[in-house]
């Protein structure tokens, strides 16, 4: 399991990105806004940035460039992702990533799975692949709809494209109710990346934690993960953090985990 972090939950700027991952251990980088939080890839200085991950011997391991994040029954906004898609992919396989990260489309499922199979057969071609977030962002009519792993095993199972796997966000279905474990027993094998971070529910919503103290139970997780083969990803969000140096508290909690995890 690799130890890697995205990047702009503490900060956009690609040098201080870098020296974090080195400084606290990590072993690659998930892009999302690079420069500045409006500097979303692909449309970032691609030229320092291929300079700078080669100099660093860091890897990125995936890019999240905020498509199919909407409600699938908005074709419009999904038709330009598809268009948007082709300089993604080209983008991709010029900084050397096979991965990108991808949302759940909410709503009407069946225009979900036409927008992710025609995605995925783009990505296909080139020799990429999806992978597809379960995330718990709220809107007025509460968690959305495909917060849990199971929903999103669904969703691939509907879509049935080898290139499309799962971003799993145990923390984001802890709080839509679904324990971690049973999450990972719906995605199985199609896990291509494993968002990491903490918290607990509360009465009056969720509570952000240090990793390790709140109620996702990673090293039970972490252990399972072993235990399935999984050999991939393992992205620190730090969005929850109060400080970058924060960063390193939870960097290395992640690395003793997987140590233990390998250890049995």
């Amino acid at each position: 399991m690799l130890p890697v972090w995205l990047t702009d939950t503490v900060t956009p700027d690609l040098d201080r990105a870098l020296h974090y991952t080195l400084l606290w251990g990590l072993e690659g980088v998930v892009l999302r806004a690079v420069g500045s939080h409006d500097d979303r890839v692909p449309h970032v200085n691609e030229a320092k940035l291929k300079r700078r991950l080669a100099e660093h011997d860091v890897p990125a391991v995936a890019v999240d460039p905020g498509l199919f994040e909407g409600p699938a029954g908005d074709r419009g906004a999904w038709m330009n992702d598809l268009a948007l898609l082709p300089d993604v992919l080209a983008f991709c396989r010029r900084i050397g990533c096979g991965t990108v990260l991808v949302g759940a489309l909410s709503g009407d499922e069946g225009l979900a799975v036409e927008a992710l199979r025609r995605a995925a057969d783009a990505a296909a071609r080139p020799g990429l692949q999806l992978a597809v977030q379960n995330t718990s962002d709220r809107s007025d009519e509460g968690l959305a709809d495909r917060a849990t792993g199971q929903a999103v095993a669904a969703l691939l199972d509907a879509v049935d494209r080898p290139n499309v796997r799962a971003c799993w966000r145990p923390a984001d279905a802890l709080e839509a109710g679904e324990p971690a474990l049973g999450g990972l027993e719906a995605l199985g094998e199609r896990i291509a990346l494993v968002m990491v971070r903490d918290g607990a529910r509360m009465a009056g919503g969720w509570a952000p934690r240090s990793l390790g103290e709140g109620e996702v139970g990673w090293e039970d997780v972490l252990r399972a993960l072993h235990g399935a083969g999984y050999d991939g990803p393992l992205c620190l969000d730090l969005s929850d953090l109060a400080a970058a140096k924060d960063g390193l508290r939870e960097a290395t909690t992640l690395i003793g985990l997987i140590r233990k995890a390998r250890r049995g």
